[in-house]
Formats: C-alpha cells, structure tokens, sequence
C-alpha cells in the first residue's frame, strides 16, 4: 500500500512556502544546514510532532519505519515525540481511513504528504501555518514526450 501511494499527489509541509528553484541565486543548502542543526532541526521536528498529534485527533495514524513491517496503531503522543524528535527516526504514517501517506526523513526540513483529501490539506494547511510552516504542492514533472 505504501508503494501505491507513493505515486499519488504529493505536497509538502515545509519552513519555505514553495520549491526553491535549481538555478536560485540565494543560499538554500546554507540555509538548510542550518535548519539541520540540532537545536534548529529539534523546533521543526517538534513542529512536525505537534502537527501529527493534532492529525491524530480526527484521524486514526498508523505509524512504522519504512522497512519495518509492524505498524503501531495511534501511538502514544509520548512514543510519536520519542520517535521523531529524541530518535529521529524515517517515518511512515498512515491514515488509512483517508487512503493518505506521510513521510518524515531524520534528514529533511520537510514532511511529505501523499494522496490528501480536500479535508485533510485543509487541516494540514491551517496546522502548518499556524506552526510557521508552509504546505505547497511541488511542480509536477513533465511527462517525455
């Protein structure tokens, strides 16, 4: 399922409101290695934490490392926190009541959203903003001809 949905529509929650493009004349990955330093990096994880525990109140999550097979069932608030912030592990969430995936990579800024409803961007988008952050949909690319 995880595969499937992979492929689907994705968005992404993020400290910047859009993609940066690949010939920019700023400092993305100076600016991002900063946002990956510990104390930089514990506020937008913790961020990511608080967006999920939110989701978590309209949503069943179902939550497993990418290679584990075993998913955890609305996982303790504490056991989420420990997880993305104290071990900073790979996640995958599910929502499968909303047939959606979140990813969370120990080495990114962002959080990738696969599949979302309507409701759910909705939520995400009022969630991250009121975090800081920024929900945006990735350019789509161009198909060969």
């Amino acid at each position: 399922m995880i595969e499937a949905l992979l492929e689907k529509p994705c968005w992404v929650i993020d400290f910047l409101p859009e993609q940066v493009p690949a010939r920019s004349a700023g400092q993305y990955f100076a600016v991002e290695e900063f946002y990956l330093r510990d104390a930089e990096q514990s506020d937008l994880r913790r961020s990511f934490v608080r967006i999920l525990l939110k989701i978590n109140c309209y949503y069943d999550l179902q939550v497993c490392e990418p290679q584990a097979a075993n998913f955890v069932l609305n996982p303790a608030p504490e056991q989420l926190f420990s997880w993305i912030e104290g071990n900073k592990k790979d996640l995958c969430i599910l929502l499968p009541g909303e047939k959606a995936l979140l990813t969370l990579n120990r080495e990114d800024t962002c959080m990738a959203v696969y599949n979302p409803s309507e409701r759910l961007l909705g939520l995400l988008g009022r969630l991250a903003a009121a975090a800081g952050l920024f929900l945006w949909q990735p350019p789509r690319e161009e198909a060969a001809p």
